[in-house]
């Protein structure tokens, strides 16, 4: 919408949606939304403060109240006889005891109010789209506490919406290799400059399964953003879950001249937990620390016992340069990878996120000894593995 606001106006020439169909826009004439009609609307003339319209209305009721009692009071003394003198007195006592009153009242009302007319005008600049507005926090403890807030929701939505930005910026970026590759292939061969056969078309299919399980995993990382996550959940081995990866594993560890090993124990105690979601996750932390460590490395995956919460803990260590400085404190953001790091950067942050859904935690940290080390805990349930 191609419009801004400007000197208590609107200027642009797109009519918003919740404009009311019934009225003309821009507003003219003696409308209810038309400049200077008085009635308040965002197209007409600005509205008094809060505590203005709050102090009028308090001096008019306070006065008018203090009239009828000095009336009452002047008449009463001409008719016990004491005299207009003795009323008239009384009355102006009154009076002057109820202006006190309302120099007290007004300016409590004007602490409460100011604070209010800025959270007010800090809400119209959120509804233009500026997000990081914040607001002086000041007046009653009441005040205050809007105010603080409304700061943290303000600071959060700037937030949100810097991570929506850079979410679509490295969406667009992980999406453009693969399908230059296609493309490139594929214009290629219809120009005939490459034949059709396997060697050419299999660029062409490894950017497609690419483009694939990138979706897949943006589906993933969406549907846990938005707390949609289908779990299944059934007690779990969790021990012969880390087994059946590390032989899945085995061909591409061989390839990678990788020691690949597990360490599980008898005694391992059943979780619950939905099988997919948690090898999805022993997958992902897999595949990063066999990527990362070096021929004639070593990567193990361990099961033990969770003392802490009577659950399962699981760990996947590699002897790999580690996780960057830099890198190690976001390690599990999304699209967060080292500069030679052929991935998406997603496959940490979906495994937070599965374990985060499974009630369990995740952590990174780089071993003394060399390597990184990522593991994860799973709630207990169940009895234990025999």
């Amino acid at each position: 919408m191609n419009q801004r606001r400007r000197h208590g106006g609107w200027s642009g020439p797109d009519r918003p949606p919740w404009w009311p169909e019934t009225e003309p826009f821009p507003p003219s004439g003696g409308g209810p939304w038309a400049r200077g009609s008085g009635r308040g609307g965002p197209w007409g003339r600005r509205r008094p403060s809060m505590a203005w319209r709050i102090g009028c209305g308090l001096v008019f009721l306070v006065g008018f109240g203090a009239v009828l009692m000095a009336a009452v009071a002047w008449a009463y003394a001409g008719l016990s006889g004491s005299g207009a003198g003795v009323g008239f007195v009384v009355g102006l006592g009154i009076l002057l005891l109820l202006v006190l009153v309302i120099a007290a009242g007004s300016r409590w009302l004007r602490g409460l109010a100011e604070p209010v007319d800025d959270l007010v005008a800090a809400a119209r600049q959120v509804e233009l789209g500026d997000y990081g507005v914040q607001v002086h926090e000041r007046g009653p403890r009441e005040a205050r506490t809007l105010a603080r807030a409304f700061n943290q929701m303000s600071a959060r939505l700037a937030a949100t919406e810097r991570e929506r930005r850079g979410f679509l910026a490295d969406v667009t970026h992980e999406l453009r290799t693969p399908l230059a590759v296609v493309r490139g292939n594929v214009e290629a061969i219809a120009d005939g400059v490459y034949p059709a056969d396997a060697a050419h078309l299999a660029p062409i299919l490894d950017a497609t399964t690419t483009l694939e399980r990138l979706v897949d995993d943006l589906r993933t990382v969406a549907q846990a953003e938005a707390g949609d996550l289908e779990l299944r959940r059934e007690p779990l081995d969790v021990g012969a879950l880390v087994i059946d990866a590390v032989a899945g594993r085995g061909a591409d560890a061989a390839v990678r001249d990788v020691i690949l090993s597990a360490d599980v124990p008898e005694d391992l105690p059943m979780v619950e937990a939905d099988p997919v979601r948690i090898a999805q996750v022993i997958g992902n932390l897999l595949a990063n620390a066999l990527r990362q460590t070096p021929s004639h490395g070593a990567v193990t995956v361990s099961a033990a016992p969770d003392p802490s919460s009577g659950g399962v803990v699981v760990a996947v260590r590699d002897s790999g340069p580690g996780f960057p400085a830099d890198l190690l404190p976001r390690a599990f953001d999304r699209f967060a990878k080292g500069t030679d790091s052929p991935g998406a950067g997603l496959g940490l942050a979906i495994a937070r996120d599965l374990v985060v859904a499974h009630g369990g935690t995740i952590d990174a940290r780089n071993v003394a000894d060399g390597g990184a080390e990522v593991r994860f805990t799973l709630p207990a349930g169940g009895a234990p593995v025999s």
